[in-house]
C-alpha cells in the first residue's frame, strides 16, 4: 500500500485557483517548479497547466504549506493566488468515498471541488436540486462532488453552486476526475 509519505516527509498536492485561465495570472509551470524547490520542498512536479503542483515536505501542515505557498507566489508573481495543500491520504479518500459510479461515468462528468475548510449542507439549502436534474452532486469531507452528464462548461448546477453566495468565505477549486485520480497517483510515492 502506498502512503505518500516516508520517514517524516509527507507528499501533497498544491491546488492553486483561477491561474493560466483566459490568458491571466500566468504561472508557467517550470517556475512554479522552482518556485516549491526554493521554498525547499522536495520532489516537485507539475500536472497541466492549471495549477496542480505535487511535492514532498518534512514540514508543516497543509495550511501553513498553503500560507508559505500562497505567499511566495504573491512575492513572484505580483499577484494573490489562493492555493490548497492535501495529502495523499486526503486525497485518497476522496477518491474512494466518491457518492457517484465514477468508474461508469466519462471523466468530463464527474468533478470534485475542493474546499479550505468543511462546509455544511445548510449552504445548499437554497438549491433546487430537483430543478437541475439530472445533474446532482453530494457533500464530502471539504469536498463537492459533482456529477454533470453533459460536462462541467454546460453545467447550469455548476455555476449556481459557484455564486458567491455559496462559496462566500472559503476557497473552492475545481478539478475533473482525471486530475483527481492523477493527484493521487503523483501523491501517492
Amino acid at each position: 500500500m502506498t502512503t505518500g509519505t516516508t520517514a517524516g516527509t509527507t507528499t501533497y498536492a498544491a491546488l492553486l485557483r483561477g491561474i493560466n485561465v483566459g490568458g491571466s495570472r500566468k504561472v508557467p509551470m517550470a517556475e512554479l517548479r522552482t518556485l516549491l524547490e526554493g521554498l525547499g520542498y522536495g520532489a516537485v512536479r507539475t500536472y497541466l497547466q492549471s495549477g496542480n503542483a505535487v511535492f514532498s515536505s518534512d514540514h508543516g501542515d497543509e495550511d501553513s504549506l498553503a500560507a508559505e505557498v500562497s505567499g511566495a507566489l504573491a512575492e513572484r508573481f505580483g499577484f494573490t493566488v489562493d492555493v490548497l495543500v492535501r495529502d495523499h491520504a486526503y486525497l485518497r479518500a476522496v477518491l474512494d468515498d466518491c457518492p457517484f459510479p465514477a468508474a461508469d461515468l466519462e471523466a468530463r462528468q464527474l468533478h470534485a471541488t475542493y474546499f479550505s475548510e468543511a462546509v455544511g449542507p445548510d449552504r445548499f439549502e437554497a438549491v433546487d436540486r430537483q430543478a437541475f436534474l439530472p445533474e446532482e452532486f453530494r457533500l464530502g469531507d471539504r469536498v463537492l462532488y459533482l456529477y454533470a452528464p453533459d460536462g462541467l462548461g454546460r453545467s447550469r448546477l455548476a455555476e449556481t453552486l459557484a455564486k458567491p453566495r455559496l462559496t462566500k468565505g472559503v476557497v473552492a477549486t475545481t478539478r475533473n476526475w482525471n486530475t483527481v485520480v492523477k493527484l493521487v497517483e503523483l501523491t501517492g510515492g
